[in-house]
C-alpha cells in the first residue's frame, strides 16, 4: 500500500515522502495516528502544501537556534557539588544541573537539549554540547568546583 508520510519516521522515510508499507502497518498504526495519509492526487497537493509550510517554520527556528548559538558561544557555568576525595562526587551533575545553571543566567534551554553521554562525576571543566536544532549545535563550558 502507498501512503505519503506527513512527519519524519525513522527507518521508513522523510516528510513528503511517497512510501510503499505493509497495508497492517498503514491501517493500525501510520493513519489511526496521522503519521501518513493515503497516496491519492488530492492528498499528495495537501501533503505538498503541509510541506511547504513546514519548510518555512523550520527555517525560521534554525535560525533563531543559530543566533542563540552565537550569544552562547563561550558561555561557562559553575556547578558546585559536594566532592569527596579524589575528587569524586557525591552525585552526579546531569543534563538538568546544567538546563538550571544556564536558565541562571538567562539562557531557557530545555535539559533534552543538553547532550551528556553519561552524567559528569568528577571535579573538573568539560565541554558539553547544546542541540538548539538538528543542524545547530554549541558548546558550554562546565566547571564542577568542590562545595565548601
Amino acid at each position: 500500500m502507498e501512503v505519503i508520510l506527513r512527519e519524519d519516521i525513522d527507518n521508513l522515510g522523510s516528510r513528503g515522502e511517497v512510501v510503499k508499507v505493509a497495508p497492517g502497518y498503514a491501517r493500525n498504526f501510520l493513519l489511526p495516528k496521522r503519521l501518513a495519509v493515503a497516496a491519492t492526487e488530492s492528498n499528495r497537493k495537501i501533503v505538498e502544501q503541509e510541506r511547504q509550510a513546514h519548510l518555512r517554520k523550520e527555517a525560521k527556528l534554525k535560525g533563531e537556534a543559530e543566533d542563540l548559538a552565537k550569544m552562547m558561544t563561550g558561555v561557562a557555568v559553575t556547578i558546585r557539588q559536594k566532592a569527596g576525595e579524589n575528587d569524586q562526587l557525591f552525585g552526579s551533575v546531569t543534563a538538568k544541573d546544567i538546563a538550571d545553571a544556564l536558565a541562571a543566567k538567562n539562557y531557557n534551554i530545555d535539559r533534552r537539549k543538553v547532550h551528556l553521554d553519561e552524567p559528569i562525576k568528577q571535579l573538573g571543566e568539560f565541554k558539553v554540547p547544546v542541540r538548539l536544532h538538528k543542524e545547530v549545535t554549541t558548546e558550554v563550558t562546565v566547571t564542577v568546583v568542590r562545595e565548601e
